[in-house]
């Protein structure tokens, strides 16, 4: 999480959130899985209007990253303060359900990190998948409401714990103890990120220091030392080990002799530490956030996470072009990184629908609403993704924003709206069109309601809708072009 370490007095600690990344629970989930071939970081970009959102980058090598969706955000949340930061990307042991939980806060709505973390939101945001491409509507999980004065819920990550059978959920909440007010980790247990445990304090560094960014990797047993590390942005960048997740922990050091801190002892300050294994070897990179010096995630190298002694810093990596702030990493399997390269890659092209009898105009979105314009500003309200039917993919398309991914173009008392994609089986069937010869040109195309098969899509006024048609304006204005 970005985070800006402020004492407000010497028993209060603020952090402000960069990104929590995802608990890496890598070695486990490995022995039910294919080999890995690449890598996905889930991460936010930055305060800007559409910068607390979830953002999606590639990577082959695991040091060198390419912008997913074309550098636009691949989720938008709709709940709470409709934003989030921290985003942790979970798998489940079989590799058959994956999850999305994330802080649930939008500074750029204009909000104080005082009143962030003091009066702010106590739910993480939470997104489910079976395939890692589509995702549930957002819903929100108050984990820290039954903490006494909690005043946040932040930079949440979680585990697969296999001595349990269930997901250990861990984040920062500001709250008071023993007359100590500061950012302390707590957790939750939970089977479906539904339903939880009570919370239970899981990490207090004691004294006035907090501590707000925390993250576990599980590594093979056979590497001998310890089965879990945990790295935490604590004043420094601590490494502990553990056998067990919720057992006790021994500190095995720090990143003081690479000028590495979280700020306690100067140097290259950073946060939001976020574990990754090469594939294929007994190596890891543990990604820090410069967010003091805003240049961004740096990789330290291990081969042993048994000694800090052996962590180097490198300069082999490139982050893509936009700004990559707390999150995680989740090394892939060849068919996840398949599905997500063909939904957010190269191989998934951003289109325009022109209009035929208006050329210079193009289907666009404003406030919501659709209609065909010329010179859209910005570029992206006229440009779609062109997908398999939501409610019949064998010979239906949908379609999805690129700037409001998850939203896509339905009819609604047959007017045409940009919608967010609820899951149901009637917006599925409202967003869904045959794509068949144009009725005024058969070299362009024309869009029959899949639920109204007697009915287009057409312009009239501008204004786009699903009308029945008979006239020869008409078949004009239900055909259209989609072109790059």
């Amino acid at each position: 999480m970005h985070r800006i370490l402020v004492r407000i007095t010497t028993l209060f600690s603020l952090a402000v959130l960069t990104v929590t990344a995802w608990t890496l629970a890598v070695v486990s989930p490995a022995a039910a899985l294919d080999p890995f071939t690449g890598y996905l970081m889930a991460h936010f970009i930055g305060e800007s209007a559409r910068g607390e959102q979830i953002y999606l980058a590639h990577s082959k090598d695991g040091r060198n990253w390419t912008d997913l969706n074309g550098g636009s955000p691949v989720l938008l949340s709709t709940v709470g303060t409709q934003g989030v930061r921290d985003p942790a990307l979970v798998r489940s042991p079989a590799g058959d359900r994956y999850w999305i939980i994330a802080t649930d806060l939008r500074i750029a709505s204009g909000t104080s990190w005082g009143d962030a973390s003091t009066r702010g939101s106590k739910s993480l945001v939470v997104w489910e998948s079976t395939d890692l491409v589509n995702w549930s509507a957002p819903r929100l999980l108050n984990v820290a409401g039954a903490i006494a004065g909690a005043g946040d819920a932040w930079a949440p990550e979680a585990i697969y714990n296999a001595a349990t059978g269930d997901y250990v959920v861990y984040w920062a909440t500001n709250s008071a103890m023993n007359g100590v007010t500061k950012h302390r980790i707590w957790y939750v247990r939970t089977s479906d990120f539904r339903t939880f445990t009570a919370p239970q304090l899981y990490i207090d560094r004691g004294t006035g220091q907090g501590i707000i960014d925390t993250q576990i990797i599980e590594v093979p047993n056979s590497l001998g030392g310890y089965r879990y590390y945990r790295a935490s942005a604590d004043g420094q960048i601590t490494i502990e080990g553990s056998n067990a997740i919720l057992g006790s922990w021994t500190r095995i050091g720090d990143l003081q002799h690479l000028g590495i801190s979280n700020g306690a002892t100067g140097g290259n300050v950073v946060e939001g530490p976020m574990w990754a294994q090469t594939n294929g070897a007994n190596e890891w990179n543990l990604w820090l956030d410069q967010y003091a010096t805003g240049r961004g995630y740096m990789p330290v190298t291990s081969t042993n996470l048994g000694s800090t002694q052996n962590f180097r810093t490198r300069t082999d990596y490139s982050l893509g072009a936009t700004r990559k702030r707390h999150g995680s990493i989740l090394n892939l399997t060849a068919a996840e990184e398949s599905r997500v390269l063909a939904k957010w890659g190269a191989s998934a092209p951003l289109r325009r629908i022109q209009s035929y009898n208006f050329q210079t105009r193009y289907v666009r979105h404003a406030n919501l609403d659709v209609r065909i314009d010329a010179s859209v500003s910005p570029a992206q309200d006229a440009q779609f993704r062109v997908v398999p039917g939501l409610a019949n993919n064998s010979g239906y398309v949908s379609f999805e924003s690129a700037n409001y991914p998850g939203y896509y173009l339905r009819h609604y008392n047959y007017d045409l709206v940009l919608a967010p994609n609820d899951g149901s089986t009637t917006f599925a069937g409202d967003a869904t069109f045959r794509q068949v010869a144009g009725l005024a040109d058969a070299s362009w195309s024309s869009f029959q309601s899949y639920n109204y098969p007697t009915r287009y899509l057409r312009h009239y006024n501008y204004l786009l809708r699903v009308d029945p048609i008979s006239t020869t304006q008409e078949r004009a204005d239900a055909t259209f072009r989609i072109t790059s």
